[in-house]
């Protein structure tokens, strides 16, 4: 039977290779990727202290759906945002977008 240790192990290595994601990545779809993955490490979180502190209860269950729905928003607008700079500047990489300098 997993404890609340094993939830947050898993959930401190799913937000750690979200995390190494974003920082080595010069992709952009990867970046948004690794977002994902930190945002699901946050959810095995909420559902786990819910099960384990208010058993129950539906508060985690509910703000978990909160952060799959801002998820959702947020691959959404990201995916979109980076299409258009594939349009404007035929690259994804986030490092060659200078879309801002003047």
């Amino acid at each position: 039977m997993p404890t609340l240790t094993h939830y947050l192990v898993l959930s401190a290595l799913l937000f750690a290779l979200g995390l190494f994601a974003v920082v080595t990545r010069r992709n952009s779809v990867a970046i948004l990727m690794g977002i994902e993955l930190m945002l699901n490490a946050a959810n095995v979180n909420l559902a786990a202290f819910n099960r384990f502190a208010a058993p129950g209860e539906l508060q985690g269950q509910i703000f978990a759906l909160i952060v799959i729905t801002l998820a959702a928003c947020e691959a959404a607008v990201g995916l979109a945002l980076v299409l258009a700079a594939y349009r404007s500047l035929e690259t994804i990489y986030v490092d060659e977008i200078n879309v801002m300098k003047w």
